[in-house]
């Protein structure tokens, strides 16, 4: 199995894309664990779909914006199976405005749980792997961070940000044993996928070659690639997965 033994810890694990990522992952033999904001019930049902492998699973209610609660997750994490492997930075937001009527909040609530987010989950567990001399991060970002497609401003703007930040992160990692890589995803078929309008998804399918909107257990097995010891020489890279889009 790709993942035997390794640890995972998965933001936004309990539904779409990160639980798809999660049953992938503990599939391939790695023990999870996941934060995820409000759903309880999603949370238990990812949990057992985990477990059902014969993994080891956890998860944690608290948020990506919350800096001090997540600081407290890692160490508990790190406590109780004594490191982290591999992380997936996945949770994120979109909210649909449109930039003329985009509110102050509206905008900080997407740059702080899409971008700060991000900052606040990798800083703790990168001084981890870094002293364990070992790692795989992996950063779930979007082909509206890349490609002119309809999305909301603030949404393609920290999409587009965490590409540089994987860029970036992956050069001071590399020495330590800690590569960094990231997917550029389509719209898949999720309760974030289903934010956008529907005439845009139905463009979206006219314009994929493979005609559809992708599976979240399609992610996961990249995902699962990318975190792995096979995977030895890519760095810094974002694999865009659309389906194969026209744009």
């Amino acid at each position: 199995m790709l993942l035997e033994g390794k640890i995972a810890f998965v933001t936004g694990g309990s539904r779409g894309i990160g639980r798809g990522i999660c049953e992938v992952f503990a599939r391939e033999g790695a023990d999870v664990v996941f934060n995820y904001n409000s759903n309880t019930a999603a949370a238990e049902e990812a949990l057992h779909a985990i477990r059902a492998h014969g993994r080891r699973a956890d998860a944690f209610q608290v948020s990506v914006t919350d800096r001090p609660g997540l600081k407290k997750v890692v160490a508990e994490v790190v406590e109780k199976y004594g490191r982290i492997d591999i992380l997936v930075n996945n949770a994120a937001i979109n909210r649909g405005d449109v930039f003329l009527t985009m509110t102050d909040r509206a905008w900080d609530e997407v740059v702080n749980t899409n971008l700060n987010g991000l900052f606040n989950v990798t800083k703790p567990i990168f001084k981890n792997m870094v002293r364990h001399r070992y790692g795989r991060i992996l950063n779930i970002s979007s082909i509206g961070g890349i490609r002119t497609v309809p999305t909301s401003v603030h949404y393609a703007t920290t999409k587009s940000a965490v590409v540089g930040f994987t860029k970036m992160l992956s050069r001071e990692g590399a020495s330590f044993g800690v590569l960094v890589n990231g997917i550029a995803a389509g719209i898949f078929d999720t309760d974030l996928g289903h934010t956008l309008p529907d005439k845009f998804r139905e463009m979206y399918e006219m314009v994929c070659s493979v005609g559809r909107l992708g599976r979240p257990e399609e992610l996961g097995e990249l995902a699962a690639f990318l975190v792995s010891e096979r995977n030895s020489y890519m760095n810094g890279e974002m694999i865009i997965l659309d389906g194969g889009t026209v744009t």
